[in-house]
């Protein structure tokens, strides 16, 4: 995992230099819609952490693609919305699994679910930056 400042997203796929663009991801082999970006709300992270003592879980650590605040995700499942200009079309939630336990060393699955966050398709290609707005369309 890696942050970065801003991104190239593509229709159809995922981000530059996402697993999934690249084909390497876990579950590449398993094509799925809403395997093309990831987001979570950092509430959600700031509520695992205070209801889990001890477990320090970051934003990163979720290996999601997208950090937001003050947006309800839930909200955009089966809805369109843009990250800026780019469209995207919020497809499931993004439940947690436990290869991302297995990864972490740490207890979260437990912790994030019902938190894990949304998995999204990409809608058009673009370019996506840290500081756009997330808004339904």
């Amino acid at each position: 995992m890696e942050t970065v400042w801003r991104v190239a997203v593509h229709a159809g796929g995922g981000l530059d230099g996402d697993r999934y663009q690249v084909g390497t991801g876990h579950y590449a082999d398993k094509p799925a819609p809403g395997r093309g970006m990831t987001l979570i709300a950092a509430e959600a992270v700031e509520q695992v952490n205070k209801a889990n003592p001890g477990l320090d879980l970051t934003a990163a650590e979720t290996r999601r693609n997208l950090t937001v605040r003050a947006v309800d995700l839930d909200a955009l499942i089966g809805r369109e919305f843009r990250v800026g200009r780019v469209r995207f079309l919020g497809v499931r939630p993004a439940d947690p699994c436990t290869y991302l336990e297995g990864l972490l060393g740490k207890p979260v699955l437990a912790a994030l679910v019902g938190r894990g966050g949304l998995r999204a398709d990409i809608l058009e290609d673009g370019e996506i930056a840290v500081g756009d707005e997330v808004v339904a369309v």
